[in-house]
């Protein structure tokens, strides 16, 4: 037995990842436990022999993209001198695995969300057939002691929780990642040490719903405590909620985010809509009073906070009326970040069936309509920074010598850089005072203090 399990092959495995923060977190999880069983993870397709492509399969523009991607490592699957292997996982995989199993013969193996524990053994019988492996979603949080982190990991997120039950009319989560499953309040504090240890200054909680924490596991929602704890954490600096949905911001966790020192003055709620008529097809529990009231609580509490939110146009039954309603809300609001979706119809959601459906045109004019005031919005917002002394989280250097940075009031990739010079030798993970010189649109100027 022993002699077999020697004379398995071991993979260098290259891990492709598209998608949300929480697909990264998958991909850093999957490295984890496959190199623990002796897999070697790789930074190059060209220097791998098994291509792992974790996809997102949320809306129609990561659809394309995912598979655009999966074709692109098909066409490195066998060149001269190698023939790889081809693994596809993630949410597309997890959606449409059999249509893809019949439809992308280059693909050796799909997989769905939950089932990276299983890759080690899936690579282990693997012979020359192919074959597919999509299975149910667990019905607890699988826990992991494995995660391959960067090299420096100044910034990480944590996941808190998997899968959803809020069912919106729109979104086919729940059905891809399964039921909300929190995790044990001790395995997430465990996990937040080791971070720490290994350099983290910046966690992100991610999860569908971070505010749902501890809902199924305590029979109450426990997000403000386990926020409270992981304050007590030294080496972390700041904590960063994502995810939050209006109607689960307590009382209590807004007076943790005022009064904990090491929690961002930052906090991303995925709004959606404002016209009561739209919320209620959309399934959303919010309502616009609930919405407006819950936004003047924050700003009281923490009056330098930003607010980041998602919108989407063009849902079934918009009219001009609703969306004008949605612009006023926008310009009236002034989020400090925001982003917009045209609505994507999604098949398996309720409301691909609803009547009113938008025209294409229609729901990208109005995207950009919206996008196009929150520039203005964006810049009036960055322009009050100006004479500030922020503490800003480096990044890198650019080609001419400045360093890039965020601040707490963003969050990475999404949001606004700080671009700033400095007479000393920074490195990224470094924190540094800055005194904001000057805005754009979506960046701040300065130098260090």
């Amino acid at each position: 037995m022993n002699n077999k399990k020697e004379n398995q092959k071991k993979y260098n495995i290259y891990l492709c990842t598209l998608g949300c923060p929480k697909n990264a977190n998958d991909s850093e999880m999957a490295a984890g436990i496959l190199e623990e069983k002796g897999h070697c993870i790789v930074n190059s397709p060209v220097d791998s022999d098994a291509i792992i492509v974790n996809t997102c399969g949320f809306i129609n523009d990561a659809k394309k993209e995912s598979i655009a991607k999966i074709f692109e490592m098909a066409d490195l699957k066998e060149d001269e001198n190698k023939k790889r292997l081809l693994i596809v996982s993630g949410c597309l995989s997890k959606r449409y695995g059999d249509d893809l199993f019949k439809e992308m013969p280059e693909v050796d193996i799909f997989i769905g969300v939950n089932e990276y524990h299983e890759l080690p053994e899936i690579l282990e019988k693997h012979q020359t057939d192919r074959e597919i492996y999509i299975y149910d979603c667990n019905q607890q949080f699988q826990e992991t002691t494995n995660r391959k982190l960067n090299e420096n990991p100044y910034t990480a997120t944590i996941k808190i929780a998997e899968g959803c039950d809020n069912i919106c009319a729109y979104c086919i989560i729940p059905h891809i990642r399964g039921h909300y499953r929190s995790r044990k309040e001790e395995d997430i504090l465990q996990e937040a040490e080791m971070l720490a240890e290994n350099g983290c200054r910046e966690l992100i909680l991610i999860a569908q719903d971070v505010t749902a924490y501890g809902c199924d596991l305590y029979g109450e929602f426990r997000l403000a405590q386990l926020v409270k704890k992981l304050c007590r954490i030294d080496k972390l600096q700041w904590i960063r909620l994502m995810y939050c949905y209006e109607d689960r911001i307590t009382d209590e966790l807004i007076e943790v985010m005022a009064s904990e020192k090491k929690v961002c003055h930052y906090i991303d709620i995925p709004i959606q809509h404002s016209s009561d008529k739209i919320l209620k097809l959309m399934n959303r529990r919010s309502t616009h009073e609930s919405i407006m009231n819950k936004i003047h609580k924050l700003r009281q509490a923490m009056p330098d906070i930003t607010i980041r939110t998602t919108l989407i146009t063009g849902f079934p039954g918009e009219t001009r009326e609703e969306f004008d309603e949605l612009y006023d809300f926008v310009e009236t609001t002034k989020f400090e970040r925001l982003g917009v979706f045209a609505y994507s119809k999604e098949e398996g959601t309720p409301a691909a069936d609803m009547k009113g459906q938008v025209r294409s045109d229609v729901k990208e004019k109005r995207k950009d309509s919206i996008m196009r005031l929150q520039l203005e919005i964006s810049l009036a917002s960055n322009q009050q920074r100006i004479g500030q002394v922020l503490q800003v989280l480096v990044e890198e250097q650019d080609e001419e010598g400045a360093y890039v940075g965020r601040t707490q009031y963003d969050a990475p990739e999404i949001d606004n850089s700080v671009i700033f010079n400095s007479d000393k030798v920074l490195k990224p993970g470094d924190m540094v005072m800055v005194r904001i010189t000057d805005a754009f649109d979506y960046d701040l100027v300065g130098v260090e203090v």
